[in-house]
């Protein structure tokens, strides 16, 4: 949504409050100025975002989270608009910080729902879909170094924001042996969690020998131009496979608890391994279509049902594209 407001208007200046860790990513982006919002500080970080906004009025204001923390750190923004989701998406709230709402749709993946914002402030449609992620040459630097000995580098991130949504660390290593027997290069990517560094171990300990990894071992930055180097990226519903998305890099997606259509990597879908519909129907009687948007399949082993076999056939459909 950024881009397209700056593709098509200049003249609007944007103030982005965003997430520490998000900003991480997003910071240097031209043409906006940012206020960093750390959620780990709780009232002091709202009197900081206030403090920043003082005196300051805005044309609209785009209300684009749910979660009641954004609702509430709204009050803080002066605007004449106040624009937020259709009324059967709101929750926490939503509806009582906003004044204006996107137009309703029943079923959107959550990058159109963004769009949609744009749509209600009279934004044109941008001429392609873009994600300027800047990033320094050190950064890039970093990245082709780490990869220099490789050729196609398949990355694998390993690590959803919990375990049960992550895939069986024995199948990761499974399929990491897999691409190499086609002659591509694995490396492991994330953050430096505890999930991920269980995973990593875990995935380590299954292969003979260990894959290079830079887990724990990157900024959001190098991790990115990794990810934009990387040939492919195997993940679950993480934030790298939409770093990978913003980078152009093709990813094979890993979905049991979320629906991908909602919000699986935005320019790979056919690549996804989906057993959500199959858990959805199994635990409401109904398919995904007949019911509210967003609806999450529920259970601590769902991912298991993700075969190998099922992996390997989207990787081998994704190469006979490439």
């Amino acid at each position: 949504m950024v881009s397209r407001i700056r593709e098509h208007r200049p003249d609007i200046s944007i103030v982005w409050i965003t997430g520490k860790i998000e900003h991480a990513l997003v910071t240097g982006m031209e043409g906006v100025e940012f206020i960093v919002y750390d959620k780990k500080q709780a009232k002091q970080a709202r009197n900081h975002v206030k403090a920043c906004l003082k005196g300051r009025t805005f044309d609209a204001l785009c209300l684009m989270q749910l979660a009641l923390r954004a609702n509430w750190l709204s009050r803080v923004v002066k605007a004449k608009v106040r624009l937020g989701f259709d009324a059967k998406n709101s929750k926490e709230g939503h509806s009582f910080f906003i004044n204006h709402r996107i137009k309703p749709h029943k079923s959107r993946h959550v990058l159109e729902g963004f769009h949609a914002f744009a749509d209600a402030l009279g934004i044109p449609s941008g001429s392609s879909l873009s994600w300027p992620i800047p990033y320094s040459k050190d950064d890039q630097e970093f990245a082709t170094n780490a990869l220099a000995q490789f050729s196609k580098t398949v990355a694998i991130c390993p690590a959803a924001s919990k375990l049960e949504r992550s895939w069986q660390p024995q199948r990761y290593a499974e399929i990491a042996v897999f691409c190499q027997s086609l002659g591509l290069s694995v490396v492991l990517c994330g953050g430096p969690g505890p999930i991920d560094k269980q995973l990593e171990a875990e995935i380590q300990s299954a292969m003979e020998t260990p894959l290079p990894s830079f887990i724990g071992k990157t900024s959001l930055k190098q991790m990115f131009c990794i990810l934009k180097d990387a040939f492919f990226v195997i993940a679950p519903d993480t934030g790298p496979a939409h770093m990978a998305t913003a980078a152009g890099t093709p990813v094979v997606g890993l979905y049991a608890h979320s629906n991908p259509r909602r919000t699986g990597p935005y320019l790979s879908l056919q690549h996804v391994v989906n057993v959500y519909d199959t858990h959805i129907i199994e635990q409401q009687s109904k398919p995904q279509d007949e019911l509210k948007w967003g609806t999450r399949a529920k259970g601590d082993e769902l991912m298991s049902a993700i075969t190998t076999d099922m992996v390997k056939a989207s990787i081998q459909g994704l190469l006979d594209k490439s």
